[in-house]
């Protein structure tokens, strides 16, 4: 690690990013990866999570949660990467990321030309994920604008001033953001990205509920953010969504794990609700 990444070593809510980060360098490792992440193991391994090895004293129970995670975090890859070449295939040549940590889609997916995307968060995972990139030598496949901000704060006015364009249609991420923020925090987010939202802008998110923010603790968490976990997902997202202008679908993660070749063979512990992947269009 360097002086530089030494300064800014990760702690609190983004110290998850980099968790996220290890779990797609292990899919990345597969023989039948549903994703390749060529840099995922320099921001886990800047993070101090690589080499990968078990939490000493981890019993079974702490084991398999860790597992279901880990295997949520890949499957929601995989759905945004999709939705994202979905967006782009439609002529979607806007990405904005919020909350973007160690997200690497402007370095491993191949854009049209013409893409512009957006990495919205604030300055020090910004500042950590940038030594990493220096190091790595990494160059994007698009225009890649970094946007140092904080949600919570007038973010809409930081991205107008980075060049984005409301007036064009806009492809939006919120992977694993929403669980950290109060529901007046969620309304608020998706009234401000619908505001720049031309006709034809897309919209990934990833939703929680609180069923899973009690069965996961902190020590199934990328991290250890769990603590910090305090949104769950609406009793219907489709019809939330509808309110906020979108036309939306939702998928359970056993529903996209069976698509992608990767069944969840256990049976539901109990009735499953509506799913927590979500793809959107704005009419």
């Amino acid at each position: 690690m360097t002086d530089e990444q030494e300064r800014v070593r990760p702690s609190g809510v983004w110290a998850t990013a980099v968790g996220v980060a290890k779990v797609r360098a292990l899919e990345s490792e597969r023989e039948n990866a549903l994703f390749r992440d060529p840099l995922a193991r320099a921001f886990a391994t800047a993070g101090g999570l690589w080499p990968s090895s078990p939490p000493p004293h981890d019993d079974e129970a702490a084991r398999r949660r860790r597992l279901a995670v880990s295997f949520s975090i890949v499957i929601r890859t995989k759905f945004l990467d999709d939705l994202l070449e979905e967006a782009s295939a439609s002529g979607v040549r806007q990405v904005v990321l919020l909350g973007a940590g160690m997200d690497s889609r402007a370095f491993r997916i191949d854009w049209p030309e013409g893409t512009r995307l957006f990495e919205v968060d604030t300055a020090t995972p910004l500042d950590f994920k940038a030594s990493v990139l220096r190091q790595e030598g990494a160059v994007p496949r698009c225009e890649r604008i970094t946007v140092a901000v904080d949600l919570r704060e007038d973010w809409p006015e930081a991205l107008a001033a980075a060049g984005h364009d409301p007036a064009a249609p806009t492809v939006w991420i919120a992977e694993g953001l929403l669980i950290y923020l109060p529901e007046d925090a969620v309304e608020l987010l998706l009234a401000r990205i619908g505001a720049r939202s031309a006709a034809g802008s897309r919209m990934g998110l990833t939703l929680g509920s609180r069923g899973v923010i009690e069965r996961f603790g902190a020590d199934a968490v990328p991290g250890s953010a769990a603590s910090l976990w305090v949104s769950e997902m609406p009793d219907d997202p489709v019809g939330w969504l509808a309110g906020h202008g979108w036309k939306a679908d939702s998928h359970t993660l056993r529903e996209r794990a069976a698509a992608y070749g990767r069944p969840i063979t256990t049976p539901p512990q109990r009735e499953e609700r509506p799913g927590g992947l979500v793809s959107a269009v704005r009419g």
